[in-house]
C-alpha cells in the first residue's frame, strides 16, 4: 500500500484516539467537581474541553518521550504499520472499558500496544527495554504517589477545619473545585494529548516523511489538542458516576483536596517529560483522600475493580496489538 495512504490511516487513528482519550477521560479532570454540585455537567465539561486545548498546545516534552521511548522509529521495521496495529488495539481498549464504565487507563493501552506491535513486527529486539521500562515505573509510582499525596493533604485540612462549620468549610471549597477542575483539566491536556503527538511523529519519522523525533510538528500539535477538545465536550458520563459516587461519598472539600493533589502530581510528571496515566492518578488521590475522610468510608470492592483494570491493561493490550499485526500482516 502507499505509504502516504499508511500515514493517512495513521493520523486518522491517532486522532480517534485522542478523541475517545478526551472522551473517556474527561470523568477523570470534572467528576469531582460535577458530583459536589461545584459546576453544572455543561459548564465543567465547557471548562475542561477549553483548558484541555490550552493544555495540549503548550507542552511536547511528554510526546517526544513516547516518541522514541519504546523504540526507535528510524531502525524498526515497517514502524507505520506498528502504530496502526498500536492504535487499533488502545482505541479498542478504550471503548471495551468505557462501555463497561471502568475508568482503565489510555495511557496503559497505548504503551502496552505499542510495545505489543512492536514485538509482533521486530521481536523483542525491536524493544527500546530502558525506555520502555521508565515508562511502565513512571505508570507504576505515579498513583502511589498520588495516593499517599491526597491522603496527606486531607488530612491537613481535616486538621485546620476541624472546628469550621461543615457547611460553611463545603460551600467554601465548592467555589475553589471552580479553579481546580480548571487546573485538573489543563494538566490532563499537558500530558494525554502529547501521547498522540509522540505517535503521530513516530510514524512520519518511520516513513521518513520528517527527520527528527524530538520536533512535533505545529500541525500535529494542534490537531491532536483539538481531537482531544472535542472528545472532552461530549463528556464520559458511565466514568464520570464511577468516578464521582461508586468510590466514596464525596463532598466538596474532598473534591478540592483530590484536585489539586493529581493536577499537581500530573503537571511535575509533565515538565519531568514523563507521560503518566491522568486516569490512575486521579483516581488514586480520590482514594488516598477518601482513607484520610475515613478508611471504612471508601468502597473498596469498587476500587479493587478498578485496580485489577489497571493491572491487566498493558499486558491484554500487548497481546491485542500483537495479534492485529499478525492479522494485518496477512493483508500486506
Amino acid at each position: 500500500m502507499d505509504i502516504y495512504i499508511l500515514v493517512g490511516i495513521v493520523i486518522f487513528l491517532a486522532l480517534a484516539f485522542d478523541f475517545i482519550n478526551g472522551f473517556h477521560d474527561t470523568a477523570n479532570a470534572i467528576a469531582t467537581s460535577v458530583s459536589t454540585r461545584a459546576l453544572s455537567p455543561r459548564m465543567a465539561i465547557l471548562i475542561a474541553s477549553t483548558m484541555n486545548f490550552v493544555g495540549a498546545i503548550m507542552f511536547t516534552g511528554v510526546a517526544k518521550m513516547i516518541g522514541g521511548g519504546v523504540a526507535d522509529p528510524t531502525t524498526i521495521a515497517n514502524g507505520v504499520e506498528v502504530i496502526i496495529a498500536t492504535l487499533i488495539s488502545a482505541i479498542a481498549w478504550n471503548l471495551i472499558t468505557w462501555w463497561f464504565g471502568i475508568p482503565s487507563s489510555s495511557s496503559h493501552a497505548l504503551i502496552g500496544s505499542l510495545a505489543g506491535a512492536v514485538v509482533s513486527a521486530n521481536g523483542l529486539a525491536g524493544i527500546n527495554a530502558s525506555g520502555f521500562i521508565s515508562i511502565v515505573q513512571v505508570l507504576v509510582l505515579s498513583p502511589l504517589i498520588a495516593f499517599a499525596a491526597g491522603f496527606a493533604v486531607m488530612w491537613i485540612l481535616k486538621k485546620v477545619f476541624a472546628k469550621s462549620s461543615p457547611h460553611q468549610v463545603n460551600k467554601g471549597f465548592r467555589t475553589g473545585q471552580m479553579i481546580t477542575a480548571a487546573f485538573q483539566s489543563f494538566t490532563h491536556g499537558t500530558n494525554d494529548a502529547q501521547k498522540a503527538m509522540g505517535i503521530m511523529t513516530f510514524a512520519l519519522v518511520a516513513a521518513e516523511l520528517h527527520e527528527d523525533i524530538n520536533v512535533i510538528p505545529w500541525w500535529v500539535k494542534v490537531s491532536a489538542a483539538l481531537a482531544m477538545a472535542l472528545g472532552t465536550s461530549l463528556g464520559g458520563w458511565k466514568i464520570i458516576k464511577t468516578m464521582g459516587t461508586k468510590i466514596f461519598k464525596i463532598e466538596p472539600i474532598n473534591g478540592f483536596a483530590a484536585d489539586v493533589t493529581s493536577a499537581t502530581v500530573i503537571l511535575t510528571a509533565t515538565l519531568a517529560h514523563l507521560p503518566v496515566s491522568t486516569t490512575h492518578v486521579i483516581t488514586s488521590a480520590i482514594l488516598g483522600v477518601g482513607s484520610a475522610k475515613r478508611f471504612s468510608a471508601v468502597k473498596w470492592g469498587m476500587a479493587g475493580r478498578i485496580i485489577m483494570s489497571w493491572i491487566i491493561t498493558i499486558p491484554i493490550s500487548m497481546i491485542i496489538a500483537f495479534l492485529v499485526y499478525r492479522v494485518m500482516e496477512l493483508f500486506m
